[in-house]
């Protein structure tokens, strides 16, 4: 029996090697695997290259996707002034020059007034309620309506928390100092500036320290600790003010041009948009991180005085704050509607956070 078995696997082996000559000369007999379509696109800034919080943000954005698509999408990112000027990047995506934009939705507001609700408004909400809005509340979609006719798909692509008030080379004490003050002041806060008799300035980041310090403004808001220290602001000025009145909340858009979108398969679609939630959120994190080092830093190694607003001039900022939203809205449509929408929820989330987050903030501080 065990020499019938044994005689029985020998031939069944024979058989098999028998066959693995044929079977090797027919190298074409499998069909050859189809070909990985790749894809390259070009996403343009606002900010200096690798700067710090804003700049590095796209770079992660690019880097994530390329990991998660395993190579098939490729993000190459130009710094402000590498591509395009630094407030070119709305035209550029539109126009499919590039594929994508990182800035802020408030730079567009000779384009789109209403955009300029989806960076912040003053007075307005913080990051986490402009997150929730955006992302849950119903903000996004109108965004999106907003940028529609322009060819565009906007998204959050971060958000550095309240800002600082900014930087002086003299001390605001009252009103009048106001009066006249040159300040590189974007978006509505600069609108409401204006309406106390200051001058607001619209420059790029990598402009404020030479026109700070040369005297072509007299102050200059930026972002806050971490970006400022970075751009050497403390060098040009003295006075550092809080809180940032103006940009309680200050989220950054990514912008897509939609055929370039349109035209990617389901799955890097998506591979996109959870980059882009990814990188929003982590930004948030790393300003609120990075900020307490850099104020310490400020403070006591550069000896900058960090002072409060004058309980005046905050109250007549927000007065004119709410004359301002009410002539945007009157005058366009399209404002009113976003403006309606964002008071809505911010009344709401703030009668619940009067009771959640506000509440706890006065009681650990006691």
């Amino acid at each position: 029996m065990r020499t019938w078995k044994r005689l029985s696997l020998g031939l069944a082996l024979m058989s098999l090697l028998g066959c693995a000559p044929e079977q090797q000369s027919q190298p074409n007999s499998a069909a050859p695997a189809a070909e990985v379509k790749t894809y390259e696109w070009k996403l343009v800034t606002t900010w200096p290259k690798n700067f710090p919080g804003l700049g590095v943000a796209p770079e992660n954005f690019a880097k994530k996707v390329e990991a998660m698509s395993a190579g098939r999408l490729k993000v190459k990112v130009y710094g402000a002034g590498d591509l395009v000027p630094a407030f070119e990047v709305f035209d550029t995506v539109s126009q499919g020059t590039a594929e994508m934009g990182h800035s802020a939705a408030y730079y567009w507001k000779g384009k789109v007034p209403a955009a300029q609700v989806f960076t912040t408004i003053p007075f307005g909400m913080n990051a986490q309620q402009m997150n929730g809005w955006l992302n849950q509340g119903g903000g996004l979609e109108l965004w999106q309506e907003l940028y529609q006719p322009f060819g565009l798909i906007p998204m959050p692509g971060g958000n550095s928390g309240v800002q600082m008030g900014g930087w002086f080379n003299k001390e605001i004490n009252s009103l009048a100092d106001l009066e006249g003050l040159k300040m590189r002041l974007p978006g509505l806060g600069g609108e409401v500036l204006s309406r106390l008799g200051g001058v607001p300035v619209t420059l790029p980041g990598g402009e404020l320290f030479t026109a700070l310090q040369t005297g072509a403004i007299d102050a200059t808001e930026w972002v806050g600790p971490y970006n400022d220290l970075a751009f050497g602001l403390h060098k040009a000025a003295k006075f550092y003010y809080y809180p940032g009145w103006h940009e309680p909340g200050t989220a950054l858009e990514f912008m897509i041009n939609e055929q370039a979108f349109k035209s990617l398969p389901a799955d890097l679609q998506e591979i996109v948009v959870t980059a882009a939630q990814a990188v929003n959120q982590a930004m948030l994190d790393e300003y609120t991180t990075r900020n307490i080092e850099a104020l310490r830093s400020l403070t006591e190694d550069h000896g900058i005085e960090l002072k409060p607003w004058p309980p005046e001039v905050l109250a007549a900022l927000r007065a004119a704050s709410t004359e301002v939203m009410a002539e945007q809205a009157a005058k366009d449509p399209a404002m009113k509607k976003v403006l309606e929408a964002y008071q809505t929820y911010a009344n709401g989330v703030r009668n619940y956070h009067r009771i959640s987050e506000n509440a706890y903030d006065q009681m650990i501080n006691q």
